[in-house]
């Protein structure tokens, strides 16, 4: 599921889909969820694209960075597509599915995982299925309990009872009852799936979690599956500001970057990042192709960045392909791709909020 749009990520996702939005340098947020797919052992993959889908159907043009390039299964990507019966986008993450019931029905294989787009995390889907089939479960909810402290209330919420089954759930709700989440990740037998969407289909009804999950949960046995490992998700600024500093922390680094399985993308052929006499790097990401002269701080810096003499940047997150000119000072920023940011320039977010800094100068001007 990688159409939504989050109007809480501010200008961040004006131009692209939130699922598209790049993390950690290298890579961008459907990655995780396409990498747990492959590393699960699943070969037929449907991407569900929707709002601002220009460059994430570039980086799913090809399918073979996830091996998903084989005579069985496949990558598929369906955007919406106006027929004879239909002339809607998706209007929730159920019509979005029942646009395509007849990949569903074509398909053969007894199981369907659905997984958000703009989850950062690994996971063996494999061992959710094993769970849901030994629960005997109708559906079964990947969840998480999150530590205490946590703004949950952008989640849905879940409890449960002594043996796991869900007994109440809730989506974003105003006080929160519980701190296990949903990450967003669902098991569900393919038939009983078909069957559930063509009758919410049939009632208007468009949400998968709200019209069936929530609708179904004292009627079906809804289990939760819970993980312990990394998650986050990346719907507002503050989470994917937070997610891309939380891989300048050496456990969730190594956790990714070094331990099986490995998480993939599509590669770009830069050169690797050059550093300058003058420049000064400390407790950074810092990818490919990225030219530097000046001071790096605790902050990460994606794919062709050049940053000017007598620069500064502290704590901030720099988007690809971004010319950062001298004597310019940055901290706790999130620099959108593809800006130029002038000499002499000051971009400061204060009283611990993050600045979302859009310049929309024309690098190319002639005359």
């Amino acid at each position: 599921m990688a159409g939504g749009n989050s109007t809480r990520m501010m200008e961040l996702s004006n131009k692209r889909a939130i699922a598209a939005m790049p993390v950690a340098g290298s890579y961008r947020a459907i990655d995780f969820a396409l990498s747990n797919m492959s590393n699960s052992h699943v070969q037929k993959v449907a991407v569900l694209t929707q709002f601002n889908a220009r460059s994430l159907n570039e980086h799913l043009s090809s399918s073979k960075w996830w091996d998903f390039g084989r005579k069985q299964g496949g990558l598929f990507v369906f955007n919406p597509t106006i027929t004879p019966d239909n002339g809607f986008w998706y209007r929730g993450t159920a019509d979005a599915i029942a646009q395509n019931l007849n990949f569903l029905k074509s398909s053969h294989e007894p199981y369907v995982v659905i997984a958000s787009g703009d989850g950062v995390y690994k996971m063996d889907y494999g061992k959710a299925l094993e769970y849901h089939i030994n629960k005997h479960a109708d559906i079964t909810v990947v969840t998480k309990v999150m530590p205490e402290g946590t703004d949950v209330t952008r989640f849905g919420i879940v409890k449960v009872d002594e043996n796991n089954r869900i007994t109440e759930m809730e989506e974003k709700p105003l006080v929160k009852k519980s701190n296990r989440v949903s990450i967003g990740v669902y098991i569900i037998r393919r038939r009983q799936l078909i069957e559930l969407l063509e009758k919410a289909s049939s009632e208007n009804r468009d949400d998968l979690v709200r019209d069936i999950i929530i609708r179904y949960k004292d009627v079906k046995n809804i289990y939760a599956y819970d993980i312990d490992s990394y998650w986050n998700n990346i719907s507002t600024v503050r989470s994917y500001y937070d997610t891309n500093m939380d891989f300048l922390k050496k456990d969730v680094h190594d956790y990714f970057f070094k331990e099986y399985p490995d998480v993939y993308s599509k590669i770009d052929d830069n050169p690797p990042a050059k550093f300058n006499p003058g420049a000064k790097v400390s407790n950074s990401l810092i990818s490919s192709g990225c030219i530097l002269n000046g001071v790096v701080e605790n902050s990460v810096l994606f794919k062709k960045i050049y940053v000017g003499n007598n620069v500064t940047i502290k704590n901030s997150v720099i988007l690809n392909d971004v010319r950062i000119g001298d004597n310019t000072y940055i901290e706790n920023c999130i620099v959108e791709s593809r800006d130029t940011i002038k000499p002499n320039s000051t971009y400061i977010g204060e009283n611990g909020n993050i600045k979302v800094v859009v310049v929309k100068e024309d690098r190319y001007k002639i005359g």
